[in-house]
């Protein structure tokens, strides 16, 4: 661990004995309806804030003494802004009032403009609105995924090696879980730039990752099996050909393979290569991480040739002027948009009527957005929607201060397949042996991303550069959700499927 880090957390668990936390959970209800609220912003000062999630639920941790003067701020679209004394706050449900809009409030300094006007200053504003500059971006970011096999069958038609039979593959295949799903949860620091492609560094400040980990050592033993089948058929200096119709490819046999050897776990050898794989395994997860968060950061309608096209490609949208609301203190314009010309998405943006800013975005898709088909090979991407929503930096610019997104896909493939041992050092007939059969499965995939900003502060290039990355840290693994791994930290409340997932121990 870097010094720097040691330091903050001494100096974290001395303000935790002086100054106790206090952590506020709650749920935020339409004073109306009781429907939850979810998206709203909640925050004790400028550097400590969170959104509630998709239920309404949100939690919340002060790090220094709380005093009297101190309030919880919530604000939410559509709603009026609401203050609680921190203080002795000891309610688990918030009721938000609609805010009711006076009209002759928003026209105070706004002409009555047309939704095509509108729309020009929108595009005129993109550069000087927004902050394309170097920032660093203090964020807690989660991944959630879903996978359901929907069909796993292979049909053995041929195989002259006795144990590769129907029975045994289908003891496989049985062994592969039908449902499965894994969260990964990073608190991180992010500099660079946010446009799509600049090089970004991350600091990981702590990470977890939530599965069950049967799902990866299910086929140790089978894995265990087919190694002595192949050890006992196959010969050391042969090569596999694979063929699915008419493609084919020449596969080469490691001669390793065939090597039992014995490793002691207390040589420096052993020692050495445990060492290098956990600094690689370290390295390996920033830079995933990093590549994915800022992707992700760019999965909205600023980026060129983006999927959420509405502002790029405004002619293949019809937009309409639906109303005004009240957000952060500012008005805003309700606009909807729908395709008109073979567009992919529908939803709802809301524009501020003073710098003609987009400030939030609802949007989902209303058609698959790729289709494949072609020779036993399909996928479909049938889901992409979420919610983008941004904020004023020190700047005076907006930055990213939420984002999620769920991205839906269903690959299938069904084909003919055949394994072919050959040799070409043994007389006769090359083909030493075969394996063929049918394959026929179908995967469908959910992919639910979750981002929060906390701060973003610009920073100079110097800054940048000066900034050493170091991969120092990998995920805790966790076997069921624990309330008390984050306990302290600000982050996005976990939904309901992560708050029940559990490991169901099975005996073997």
């Amino acid at each position: 661990m870097r010094l720097t880090k040691l330091i903050i957390l001494c100096f974290g668990m001395f303000v935790s004995a002086a100054h106790a936390q206090q952590t506020i959970s709650a749920k935020l209800i339409d004073a109306t309806n009781q429907a939850p609220i979810p998206y709203a912003t909640i925050s004790i000062d400028d550097y400590t804030g969170v959104i509630s999630n998709d239920k309404g639920e949100f939690n919340i941790t002060y790090n220094k003494k709380i005093t009297s003067q101190d309030s919880l701020f919530i604000s939410c679209l559509g709603y009026e802004q609401k203050h609680i004394a921190v203080q002795n706050f000891t309610d688990s449900i918030i009721t938000l009032n609609a805010k009711s809009i006076d009209l002759s409030e928003v026209f105070i300094t706004n002409k009555n403009y047309t939704i095509d006007e509108i729309m020009d200053k929108v595009k005129a504003g993109l550069e000087n609105n927004y902050d394309f500059g170097l920032t660093k971006r203090k964020l807690f970011y989660r991944e959630s995924y879903y996978t359901t096999m929907l069909k796993t069958d292979i049909d053995i038609k041929k195989s002259t090696i006795p144990e590769f039979n129907q029975a045994f593959i289908d003891s496989v295949l049985s062994a592969v879980p039908k449902n499965t799903d894994s969260h990964t949860e990073v608190l991180a620091e992010l500099y660079g730039k946010i446009e799509n492609g600049q090089p970004q560094k991350m600091d990981i400040l702590k990470a977890s990752r939530l599965y069950d980990k049967k799902n990866e050592v299910t086929f140790e033993n089978y894995e265990d099996r087919f190694n002595q089948i192949v050890r006992k058929h196959v010969k050391r200096d042969s090569y596999f050909k694979i063929k699915s119709g008419w493609f084919g490819t020449k596969e080469e046999i490691d001669s390793t393979f065939f090597e039992d050897k014995q490793v002691d776990e207390e040589t420096a050898e052993f020692i050495e290569q445990k060492k290098e794989q956990e600094e690689k395994r370290k390295a390996n997860f920033l830079n995933w991480r990093k590549n994915t968060i800022h992707n992700f950061e760019n999965n909205g309608f600023l980026a060129e040739d983006t999927d959420l096209n509405f502002i790029e490609k405004s002619r293949k949208y019809e937009f309409e002027l639906l109303d005004f609301a009240y957000l952060n203190n500012a008005f805003v314009y309700t606009i909807s948009f729908k395709p008109k010309r073979g567009a992919d998405f529908e939803g709802t943006m809301y524009v501020n009527t003073d710098d003609f800013a987009i400030v939030r975005v609802d949007y989902k898709n209303v058609k698959p957005l790729r289709t494949f088909g072609l020779l036993g090979i399909s996928l479909n991407e049938f889901l992409k929607e979420g919610t983008i929503i941004y904020q004023k930096n020190t700047n005076e610019k907006y930055t990213l201060k939420y984002a999620d997104a769920s991205f839906g896909q269903r690959v299938g493939i069904k084909r003919p397949i055949k394994i072919i041992e050959k040799n070409k050092n043994v007389k006769g007939r090359r083909k030493q042996n075969e394996v063929a059969g049918d394959i026929h499965f179908i995967v469908k995939n959910i992919d639910k991303r979750e981002l929060i900003v906390f701060e973003s502060n610009p920073i100079t290039d110097a800054d940048f550069d000066s900034f050493k990355e170091i991969a120092d840290v990998t995920p805790t693994y966790l076997p069921q959700y624990d309330p008390e791994f984050w306990k302290g930290y600000n982050i996005i409340e976990p939904n309901q499927a992560i708050k029940d997932f559990k490991i169901i121990e099975t005996e073997d």
